[in-house]
């Protein structure tokens, strides 16, 4: 037994010298970098080393799948159904035009119509453009992630040691360097709102609040090894507005904060997220609801125009889809925030999929499960565009506002722009959205009786 003693004794003091020099590289190259918004160029320089390696995989899964005659799977990125932007009335004209001999300004009804309203509900069915936005894109590269490609399977010795190695680095390396991160990032935001919010109002506790939440902010993007590109900083939110942008994923919120200063929007939570909303309020005017009034619209308005039109407040940050979008597209803005008559200032964010996907399906995994699969990707990389503020015009209303908003942050972000309700997600068509084909068949054939019945 006493052989053992300086065996154990030299184990402990090993270990011991390993956590102390793994805490003074994360703090010398990560943490004290992060607070002063410094960075030594390692993550590009690990960005690049990983586009090789993934290159090299995917051609070499493409020879492996060649030599063996499997075929491959090739996402349809651009949908399966070629589809052109026509209206309804020109595409019952064609089809009555290729059918009967029928004059195309014909007031009555025709059987052939009704095969429009077939085709138009088989390619939704096979190809809908709503639902494919809340499920992951599939990548046509393997990032050595075999939740991202369907083509992945044994290839060769190589490739699978590729990426089992991947897999210990993943699980065994950045993880816990992440999970210790995010502790620190989450810890010091706790603890340094609360100590601030203890300072009288005035310009000292703002500086110290700002600094404050950008520092913590900061630290968190480092846990999810965030590679970030911000364009047009010159155009960054300003006191009094409102910034608007996509939502891809509860991230979106310190990929943004920690380039700027805002006050949140959102309900009030228990557990960890509710103690940090509270050391948070203390030390900036977030603005919080209570579950009760998150459906009351006019409390809502009331207290978002409280705090714009205060112009030593901090702008408000707000996702009008109210959902995360898988970041192909940008989906319908609710209108609420552009009823408030403050300048509006929108801003894009388009992740790359390759280093590890940031779409939160909700409706899928729990908050825990997506932040595990966050912390186990490669990195996160993504870019930010601040567009110029907009205002509402005065011959616009807040829905051709939101519209006009939502337009620009899909051509900035090469994203595509829908007007479906990003509440599809969990609910069932409005009777509305299937009344206005109605509508729309009713005014063609109702048109066509007035313009005879002038003639």
């Amino acid at each position: 037994m006493f052989l053992l003693l300086p065996f154990d004794s030299l184990v402990v003091n090993l270990l011991g010298i390993s956590i102390t020099v793994l805490f003074t590289l994360l703090l010398v190259f990560i943490i004290v970098p992060a607070i002063f918004g410094v960075s030594f160029g390692i993550r590009k320089v690990y960005m690049k080393t990983l586009l090789k390696i993934f290159q090299w995989a995917t051609l070499r899964i493409e020879r492996g799948a060649k030599e063996k005659n499997h075929p491959l799977y090739k996402p349809y990125v651009n949908g399966i159904i070629a589809k052109e932007p026509t209206s309804l009335e020109e595409e019952i004209k064609e089809l009555r035009r290729s059918g009967s001999g029928k004059a195309l300004d014909t007031p009555e009804f025709e059987l052939s119509d009704i095969f429009y309203f077939c085709r138009k509900g088989i390619e939704t069915i096979m190809d809908d453009e709503v639902t494919k936005r809340f499920s992951a894109e599939e990548l046509e590269s393997w990032n050595l992630l075999s939740r991202t490609n369907y083509n992945f399977q044994y290839i060769s010795l190589r490739l699978t040691v590729l990426w089992g190695l991947g897999v210990l680095i993943r699980y065994c390396f950045l993880l816990p360097l992440r999970i210790a991160l995010a502790f620190t990032g989450i810890s010091l935001l706790v603890t340094g709102t609360t100590v601030v919010g203890y300072l009288p109002n005035g310009r000292c506790k703002d500086f110290l609040s700002k600094h404050v939440h950008l520092m913590c902010y900061r630290i968190c993007v480092r846990a999810l090894t965030a590679i970030i590109t911000y364009h047009d900083r010159e155009n960054r939110p300003r006191n009094g507005g409102i910034c608007v942008a996509n939502h891809t994923s509860p991230i979106d919120v310190i990929i943004l904060a920690s380039d700027g200063y805002y006050a949140m929007v959102g309900q009030i939570h228990g557990g960890l997220m509710g103690v940090i909303q509270r050391a948070m309020v203390k030390a900036c005017p977030h603005v919080w609801f209570e579950r009760s009034e998150v459906k009351d619209r006019h409390l809502v308005a009331r207290r978002l125009t409280e705090h714009v039109q205060d112009k030593s407040k901090l702008p408000i940050l707000i996702f009008p889809e109210g959902t995360c979008i898988n970041n192909t597209s940008v989906m319908m803005f609710k209108k609420g925030s552009f009823e408030i008559g403050a300048t509006v200032y929108p801003v894009a964010i388009k992740y790359d999929p390759q280093f590890g996907d940031a779409f939160w399906n909700s409706s899928k995994y729990g908050m825990v499960t997506y932040l595990l699969r966050m912390m186990t990707s490669w990195a996160i990389v993504c870019s930010v565009w601040y567009l110029p503020p907009m205002t509402r015009q005065p011959e616009e209303d807040a829905v051709q506002f939101a519209n006009r908003v939502k337009s620009a942050i899909a051509r900035q972000g090469g994203l595509v722009d829908l007007l479906w309700d990003g509440g599809l997600k969990r609910e069932k068509v409005k009777d509305a959205f299937k009344e206005e084909q109605q509508k729309l068949y009713s005014k063609m054939i109702v048109g066509s009786h007035e313009d005879r019945s002038r003639s």
